[in-house]
């Protein structure tokens, strides 16, 4: 399992460093320009690595540096604003605020595959670890409000283009309107932000607890 957990780190650290490297040499190269065909160029690369996370629902009963809840909210809403939202919709794709996205998430995904990686071959690097604890205090609100926005903006495509809008043909005809369901979702990732976060700042305090107390020995 050890050597299972530490190629799969080390692939998605790989993955997430390469979409990284690659979108800030764009900018540097072509500045604001490369924003508006960041999905074109490293799209396929995002969507291969959330793909892969998937394997990552496992992973709690692996390592006991995860748990379930946490993971499946962090993988779902990823994989829903990534293929429900931006990949179905070329016009949303164009927009700045999937590079915005993208950049956000890799800026975390790094240094948390990075502790990962190295907690999976039992080596403990304190500066990784102080910032896969801190580094998602203002990554990941900054994320969520990212893909609300990216929710938002993706919106007036979906009222005008009816994509995932259907009428059932049952008896009594249902009709499901998907701009709706997006509204309600928001709500969802909204609470899911939260609770992240407290489960993130918790992890956070049984990390710094072991240096307090040896600051109050002192």
């Amino acid at each position: 399992m050890k050597t299972y957990l530490s190629l799969y780190y080390l692939l998605q650290f790989c993955g997430h460093s390469w979409i990284f490297t690659n979108m800030a040499a764009r900018f540097l190269f072509f500045g604001k320009d490369s924003f508006t065909d960041t999905f074109y160029t490293i799209g396929l690369v995002m969507q291969a690595c959330q793909l892969l996370s998937i394997l990552e629902l496992i992973h709690p009963l692996l390592s006991d540096e995860q748990r379930f809840l946490p993971t499946f909210l962090l993988v779902t809403e990823r994989l829903v604003i990534l293929f429900v939202v931006i990949s179905s919709q070329e016009e949303v794709q164009s927009k700045c605020v999937v590079c915005a996205l993208f950049f956000l998430w890799n800026m975390w995904d790094v240094v948390r595959y990075s502790y990962y990686m190295l907690s999976a071959v039992g080596i403990n690097y304190p500066a990784v670890t102080w910032l896969k604890h801190t580094w998602w205090i203002p990554v990941y609100p900054l994320s969520v409000l990212t893909q609300v926005y990216t929710v938002y903006e993706s919106l007036p495509y979906f009222e005008s283009l009816g994509t995932y809008s259907f009428t059932t043909s049952l008896p009594i005809a249902v009709s499901v309107h998907f701009p709706h369901i997006l509204k309600v979702y928001l709500v969802i990732l909204t609470a899911g932000m939260i609770y992240m976060c407290s489960h993130m700042l918790s992890e956070r305090k049984e990390y710094l607890r072991p240096k307090r107390a040896k600051l109050k020995a002192k």
